[in-house]
């Protein structure tokens, strides 16, 4: 029983501040999850009931679209219920599981932003092998290893730290994620192996990020010497640029925030960068997508048109 922490349930500090003005705030996070929930929903099925938009990069968007939710859905509700609450806190067994939620939306994000990234580098500077390279085989098996990896990586990472003993109970954060619970842990507990697994998760996904970088310096040299591929860049490449960039800056704040903590800012903007992740990708990706790429807004259109008569 050495290894098994006393603790039961996280005290959520991050509200202290929020209770002020709890109500407007409930109203516009609802208001606003909601939007998140009817752009990517909206996004998925035009994608699944149009059959000329069953190809790799629709079904990758789609794939997106479907870890946007993920994610989300492990946030938002228990925000939702906490703001409510007189006293907001979340049991052990929740922590663990938010934890596990967060950090895997969090990567699998980024893994689905490489295999995109592989299939545009294949589309414009390969194009004769597109179809041969990027079968339904190969999609499926990208498209599985964007999810399972990240699912078997934080699968370790949480199992390990629900070993830890922890000497508190105040989470200074809106929601859980795996680092703060491990700050909790008793100094005489063995985090070693926590840290060593979160340095190789860092490895993992700086050579997804490398990966990435390599992609678009073939296709910026390749589409610099024909007008056919900086406008099929333009189009197809400009969305995932945007979304790559949102995605690196929300996160990174985020990072630099956990591991060394802006203690002197006020607690309402400590919030605001812990879910900048939260707050700005889920929202703006399904918008960016949905109006430039020619296919999807054509869809659309077509169906508000359809709507109107």
């Amino acid at each position: 029983m050495e290894n098994v922490s006393i603790v039961r349930n996280f005290i959520l500090v991050g509200f202290n501040e929020s209770f002020s003005y709890r109500i407007t705030l409930f109203s516009l996070t609802l208001l606003y999850y909601c939007m998140i929930l009817f752009f990517n929903i909206s996004l998925i099925a035009i994608i699944i009931s149009d059959e000329d938009l069953h190809e790799p990069m629709y079904i990758l968007l789609c794939s997106f679209c479907f870890n946007e939710l993920y994610g989300t859905t492990g946030f938002y509700p228990k925000f939702l219920l906490d703001l409510l609450s007189p006293a907001p806190e979340i049991s052990y067994a929740g922590c663990l599981l938010q934890a596990f939620v967060m950090y895997s939306f969090a990567c699998c994000e980024l893994s689905i932003l490489a295999v995109m990234a592989y299939d545009r580098y294949l589309a414009i500077c390969r194009p004769l092998h597109y179809h041969s390279l990027m079968s339904k085989r190969r999609l499926s098996q990208l498209v599985c290893f964007s999810w399972l990896t990240p699912f078997c990586i934080f699968s370790i990472n949480v199992g390990l730290t629900s070993r830890l003993k922890l000497c508190g109970n105040n989470l200074q954060k809106l929601f859980c994620v795996n680092w703060v619970i491990v700050k909790l842990a008793c100094s005489e507990a063995d985090t070693f192996s926590n840290q060593a697994i979160a340095y190789c998760i860092i490895l993992i996904y700086c050579f997804h990020g490398f990966f990435i970088i390599w992609s678009y310096m073939h296709l910026i040299r390749t589409c610099v010497r024909s007008k056919d591929d900086s406008r099929k860049f333009m189009q197809t490449c400009v969305p995932h640029l945007t979304s790559l960039l949102t995605f690196a800056v929300t996160t990174t704040f985020d990072l630099m925030f956990m591991r060394f903590g802006f203690a002197g800012l006020p607690q309402d903007f400590q919030n605001f960068i812990s879910l900048e992740f939260l707050l700005i990708s889920p929202f703006v990706n399904p918008l960016i997508y949905g109006f430039k790429l020619s296919k999807i807004r054509n869809r659309i259109l077509r169906l508000v048109r359809e709507g109107g008569k």
